[in-house]
């Protein structure tokens, strides 16, 4: 099933409850621009590689590329996000829950923003939607376990992988210009993190692009009255809405969180940047070639931590890490409590 955009401006004319779902999901979507996506132009706008304007038009850009050619490739992580929980055969109580989710996520991003913490919209959406649905069925059967597993996976891999593969492509980069001058690498690296930079976004389109078009998709749908729509064809109109939507996040807010990322966790040099981006891009490749939902905040951050401590584990501001595990740790508790409640409070009134 698809819409096409004559079809969704028909729709949101004429459909109130469905204007609001479309507005809750951007945003939702211009939440991930300022907290999440900044984090895959981090390290080049930290290290004076590239312009934050030209960074923020390059992850435009990228993002889109990034849904466009995964989503044609293999939308699994689309489809796994939308297939998560079962929020009943009742359209109007569905699309209840779903706003409540999508407020719920809005909240939570927008006060670690306000901190200056990146935390991982992935993983609030699906907190805020499992705990929407818990309130809506009255208990965990709303959940789907095959579906969540993934969830489960993805967390371990991002983080594992992310980590381990940033401390390995710097030990290797390391390696290979141990003998080299310095002022000479500069310009490769400079140039390579511009590309890396490019890779993250396409990547960080290819995993958060496709979570947000498939609830997206969810939320049209159960405006229309459809509540068995679990095979969907996202629209280029839509990837082209939602890649300008989270850039526009991006260009308001993002340098809050790109200087946690880039400058306050570890003091990143040319080729350290360059060392992260590319092990995180490698981490998010697999993951949205095995269909794995990960969250592009964990993959990159760990990646950062482990370039840091490929050098010494000193390099690495634990403190600052610390702030931004606790966040990681209680974004699935608290995004999904605040879910649960704002839908029980969402049916009372409506």
């Amino acid at each position: 099933m698809t819409i096409t955009f004559s079809e969704f401006i028909d729709s949101i004319q004429t459909n109130p409850i469905l204007l609001i779902i479309v507005v809750l999901t951007l945003g939702v979507i211009l939440v991930n621009g300022w907290t999440d996506a900044p984090n895959a132009i981090a390290t080049c706008v930290s290290t004076r590689s590239i312009a934050p304007k030209k960074a923020i038009l390059m992850a435009a850009v990228f993002n889109f590329l990034g849904v466009f050619v995964m989503t044609s490739i293999n939308a699994t992580v689309a489809q796994t996000i939308a297939n998560m929980v079962d929020f009943g055969n009742d359209p109007k109580l569905s699309i209840i829950a779903l706003c409540a989710a999508l407020f719920a996520i809005v909240l939570w991003a927008t006060a670690a923003w306000y901190f200056g913490i990146p935390t991982s919209e992935s993983h609030a959406l699906i907190a805020g939607i499992s705990g929407a649905a818990i309130a809506l069925q009255g208990g965990f059967g709303a959940i789907n376990g095959s579906e969540w597993i993934k969830v489960i996976y993805g967390l371990v891999l991002s983080t594992i992988l992310g980590f381990g593969f940033g401390f390995g492509v710097s030990k290797i980069t390391t390696a290979i210009c141990r003998n080299k001058v310095r002022q000479k690498t500069g310009p490769f690296f400079q140039k390579g993190q511009v590309l890396g930079g490019a890779a993250m976004a396409f990547m960080h389109g290819a995993q958060d692009g496709q979570k947000f078009m498939g609830i997206f998709m969810l939320g049209i749908f159960l405006g229309q009255g459809n509540s068995d729509a679990t095979q969907f064809v996202i629209p280029l109109w839509m990837m082209i809405l939602c890649s300008f939507v989270m850039a526009l996040g991006t260009s308001i807010g993002g340098y809050k969180i790109i200087k946690t990322v880039g400058m306050n966790m570890v003091k990143l040099e040319g080729y350290q940047g360059f060392s992260a981006d590319v092990g995180a891009a490698a981490c998010l490749l697999l993951s949205s070639i095995w269909g794995l939902p990960v969250s592009t905040t964990h993959t990159k951050t760990t990646a950062i931590m482990g370039v840091g401590a490929a050098k010494r584990l000193s390099s690495v501001n634990w403190i600052t890490v610390k702030d931004m595990v606790w966040a990681w740790v209680l974004t699935f508790p608290g995004c999904g409590l605040v879910g649960y409640l704002m839908a029980l409070v969402f049916m009372n009134i409506f």
